[in-house]
């Protein structure tokens, strides 16, 4: 059953432009560690953190609240499971929220699909409630 969804759409050269402008200051506040990682060791550096912040701003709008009631931007991390499907880890407060919308008996999901089409850069996020454990 499906208890969230979200879209986002970001500017490719908007999110190059605070690199530029901001740098390492707005990259710590927003990814984590392991989002860094991969975006700093791509060829198209701003492309990846859009796609990473277009899933961010996704995530919030399926969990809900949007980046308030206790959901930050480090909450949400991109990650790529073993098969190279992408997902989103949460914690703090974006992993209770999610816990606050799953029905009891059921494990989350989170499908996310990232795409980039310079100069837009676009996430869907859909989390999904599983019966039973994962």
């Amino acid at each position: 059953m499906i208890i969230g969804i979200g879209n986002d759409i970001v500017d490719i050269r908007r999110i190059d432009a605070t690199l530029e402008r901001y740098g390492e200051r707005f990259v710590a506040r927003v990814f984590t560690d392991t989002e860094r990682r991969k975006s700093d060791g791509r060829a198209k550096r701003a492309a990846s953190y859009a796609k990473r912040f277009a899933a961010k701003e996704a995530c919030a709008k399926a969990l809900g609240t949007g980046l308030s009631h206790g959901v930050f931007w480090r909450d949400m991390g991109v990650i790529n499971l073993p098969s190279g499907r992408p997902t989103l880890v949460l914690t703090g407060g974006a992993a209770l929220q999610l816990a606050r919308l799953t029905p009891q008996g059921c494990t989350a999901r989170i499908d996310l699909a990232l795409t980039d089409d310079f100069p837009l850069a676009e996430a869907v996020v859909v989390i999904s409630a599983v019966r039973g454990s994962p």
